[in-house]
């Protein structure tokens, strides 16, 4: 059993706190308006959500739950601090921080005392580098002492909907902690012993920006499933029967696949296809920025690819693959293509290796492609991964091309895999 503070007893504390100590530890809502705080301790939730008014009865009744607006008491009589505050937008649409600084200040200065052992766990839905740069330096001022032994910092989204967060509590996707510096997650983890789900333990950027990008994800469904919809009223389908076919694929479309950041994509189907859809909604006069700006989206990737190797400063290039995916040779809207035309263009000195691919065998609108933009396609061509390696000051890996080379060993120069690189801090680790 843990005993715990949850401080803010919204929607997301309140849950917290409530189901926590059904699951057997020791809770104290903590929060400024005494109304919440008078209505947990008269065994009533002051948020409405379905079933937790009764939680919250069982649970004050127990002895388990109590609410309290002190915040030194709080946090003498617990061994681990939940933050749920709100984390709202301010008028530039960036993330407001006050109510949290606050609350770890406070938390903090109750913390004097070096032989407190203690850990605070953020709830609250915060932008990665708020935790690293912005409370951890504040609580470790508030505190008078460092992070580290004795007193930790986590980050711990929730993954709650209202209207059924209890259920989504009980029935997570995961559960996962952010840490410090590579700390041990066992701890925090442990609070949810009595929830079968998937335990992950990441650093605290990363768990940070998971919360963002599943909200965004949903974001862009709800929109993508509108889009769709608007053009198949238009179009005389069923937008409904059409996205409930959608959603049976659970190999390509409800899937992991097409959901690891990399290379823009291109092909003879998705910019093709994308583009009928798109001149379709033009002469019906609908608006569908989702679907337009997936292709402004893919040139903006280009241009990111770009930029990264320009940066190096190199002047001979070696490229690894040119067709838009490993184990063909079609090069129609090859962003690798793309990119190879655009690097010439600026001066480069480019070579390709890429074996699967063969001027004699090009045929028909992918000859025409490549002739456009890479006529003199034949003297970039290497046959061998050595050779290529001997041109290049700056190796481009693209795709995979079918080689088992290893290109990281026999390559002393720097490289740069566009199937990584452009989505991590530090290219090229």
């Amino acid at each position: 059993m843990a005993r715990v503070a949850v401080f803010g007893t919204g929607y997301v504390g309140c849950v917290t706190a409530a189901c926590l100590s059904r699951d057997g530890h020791q809770v104290i809502g903590v929060d400024i308006d005494a109304a919440k705080v008078a209505a947990i301790n008269d065994g009533r939730s002051p948020v409405a959500e379905p079933g937790l008014d009764e939680l919250v009865a069982r649970q004050v009744a127990s002895g388990s739950l109590q609410a309290t607006d002190d915040v030194a008491r709080a946090v003498a009589d617990t061994d681990l601090a939940m933050i749920a505050v709100g984390t709202p937008s301010t008028p530039d649409g960036g993330v407001s921080t006050e109510a949290l600084e606050t609350v770890i200040e406070s938390i903090g200065q109750s913390l004097r005392s070096p032989d407190k052992q203690y850990s605070i766990v953020l709830r609250s839905t915060l932008l990665p580098g708020i935790l690293e740069e912005r409370l951890a330096p504040r609580l470790s001022r508030a505190a008078g002492r460092d992070l580290g032994s004795g007193l930790n910092l986590y980050n711990n989204p929730e993954f709650l909907r209202e209207s059924s967060a209890i259920r989504d509590y009980n029935d997570p996707p995961f559960i996962i902690v952010g840490t410090r510096d590579g700390r041990d997650a066992t701890d925090v983890l442990r609070l949810y012993d009595r929830i079968d789900a998937e335990r992950i333990s990441t650093d605290t950027r990363t768990a940070a920006l998971v919360k963002y990008a599943c909200n965004a994800f949903h974001a862009v469904k709800v929109s993508f499933a509108n889009e769709i919809g608007a053009l198949a009223r238009t179009l005389g389908a069923d937008g409904h029967e059409v996205m409930r076919l959608v959603a049976t694929d659970r190999k390509l479309n409800v899937s992991p696949a097409y959901l690891k950041p990399g290379f823009a994509f291109g092909g003879s189907c998705l910019p093709k296809d994308l583009r009928a859809l798109l001149r379709h909604a033009q002469q019906q006069a609908i608006q569908v920025q989702l679907l337009a700006g997936t292709l402004a989206s893919n040139e903006e990737q280009l241009q990111r690819a770009v930029d990264l190797i320009r940066g190096l400063d190199c002047r001979r290039i070696g490229l690894v693959g040119l067709s838009f995916k490993a184990g063909t040779d079609d090069l129609r809207e090859s962003p690798q293509v793309l990119l190879a035309e655009t690097l010439l263009g600026k001066g480069h000195d480019v070579r390709i290796y890429d074996p699967g691919v063969s001027i004699s065998r090009l045929r028909g609108r992918n000859l025409a492609f490549v002739d456009q933009r890479l006529p003199h396609l034949a003297s970039l061509l290497v046959d061998a991964p050595e050779e290529l390696c001997g041109h290049a000051e700056l190796l481009v890996l693209a795709t995979e091309c079918g080689h088992p080379f290893d290109w990281r060993k026999n390559f002393s120069g720097p490289l740069i895999d566009l199937r990584r690189d452009l989505a991590v801090a530090n290219p090229g680790a």
